[in-house]
């Protein structure tokens, strides 16, 4: 922050003393450029100022966004988590089909569902929280366990053929159930909210069993286009809403339709297993944009309002001269 200081003074010393010498230079043609009061606007006086501060501001925020180093200001995990994020994510062939997401350019299901689940990630506060991945097709088995890295869970999210590592076979995701119950039961009571991910389309019906009472919330998030089907090794898959729906009742949660867009903030503002804390005043980092986007502002304005409003009498200037006709006293017009 020192430096970053000491720059944006230097940047300030400098722009104004150029800002003296090119004064001195304009008195010359002062006339030519503003008329015959050889005077701007009087809002224009004050541009010398405003480039000063700006340039100030510009580099100061610059040098503190150069120094910024977010693994520096990542806070130092909790050894004793309060709080869990428990996901069971389906990585059957068919989250590989691409009809999800809300543009005309669809993308994996897969994909668009670890897009959805980053919103809920970047709520996380990573000091006292944290993710255990459970993914499941023909079987369940347990990816991450416990892990303050979101960015390793998001990274899973990205179009990995992660079905590759199971056996063929018909979905199973009573199993991944069971066994992220199992994982969770030990855990602190009101603790965990768990994320269910999926496209529905499954061989057989889930009935999962009482949830712990370590789970605070539950939610349900469906994939897929969920009237348009896509055809898969001579099956139509498409989202099965009415079976996640079902599912979300049974284990007392929400369902969300996430082929199109993410989880209402009212949604996530009700997880109070994961809500952040509220950090307390503004961060470096934010101190840094605020500057550098306000005398970047500054300095790029300034010129096209002078270029416009700079003379005297600008402000009622029309675009373009216009000739004055005077009439002659005879009705002529000269």
């Amino acid at each position: 922050m020192v430096i970053a200081l000491v720059t944006g003074l230097a940047a300030a010393l400098l722009a104004f003393a150029a800002e003296r010498r090119h004064a001195r230079r304009t008195a010359r043609v002062a006339r030519l450029a503003f008329g015959p009061s050889g005077t701007p606007a009087r809002w224009a006086r004050a541009a010398p100022a405003v480039r000063t501060a700006g340039m100030g501001l510009a580099a100061f925020g610059a040098v503190v966004l150069a120094r910024w180093d977010p693994t520096a200001h990542r806070a130092e995990p909790n050894p004793r988590a309060a709080r869990q994020l428990l996901v069971v994510l389906d990585v059957s062939p068919s989250m590989n089909l691409t009809d999800a997401g809300p543009g005309v350019q669809k993308q994996m299901r897969g994909v668009w569902a670890g897009k959805v689940l980053r919103g809920v990630l970047d709520r996380l506060d990573m000091a006292d929280t944290r993710v255990t991945l459970v993914a499941f097709y023909s079987k369940a088995a347990v990816m991450l366990r416990t892990s303050d890295d979101k960015d390793l869970v998001a990274g899973l999210m990205d179009g990995l053929p992660l079905y590759t590592a199971f056996k063929p076979g018909e979905t199973d995701m009573q199993s991944a159930l069971d066994e992220a119950f199992d994982i969770a039961r030990p855990w602190a009571r009101g603790s965990t909210t768990l994320v269910v991910i999926s496209d529905g389309d499954l061989a057989k019906p889930v009935n999962p069993g009482r949830r712990p009472a370590s789970i605070a919330d539950a939610i349900v998030i469906g994939v897929g286009d969920p009237g348009r089907p896509t055809v898969l090794a001579g099956h139509a898959s498409r989202q099965d809403a009415w079976t996640l729906k079902a599912l979300a009742g049974r284990l007392d949660g929400l369902y969300h339709d996430g082929n199109v867009r993410h989880l209402p903030s009212d949604v996530l503002d009700r997880l109070t297993s994961i809500a952040p804390r509220t950090a307390s005043g503004v961060g470096e980092r934010e101190l840094g944009l605020a500057s550098l986007a306000a005398g970047a502002t500054m300095l790029g304005a300034l010129a096209p309002a002078l270029v416009r409003f700079g003379a005297p009498g600008a402000w009622h200037a029309q675009p373009g001269a216009r000739r004055r006709r005077t009439e002659h006293p005879e009705g002529r017009f000269a």
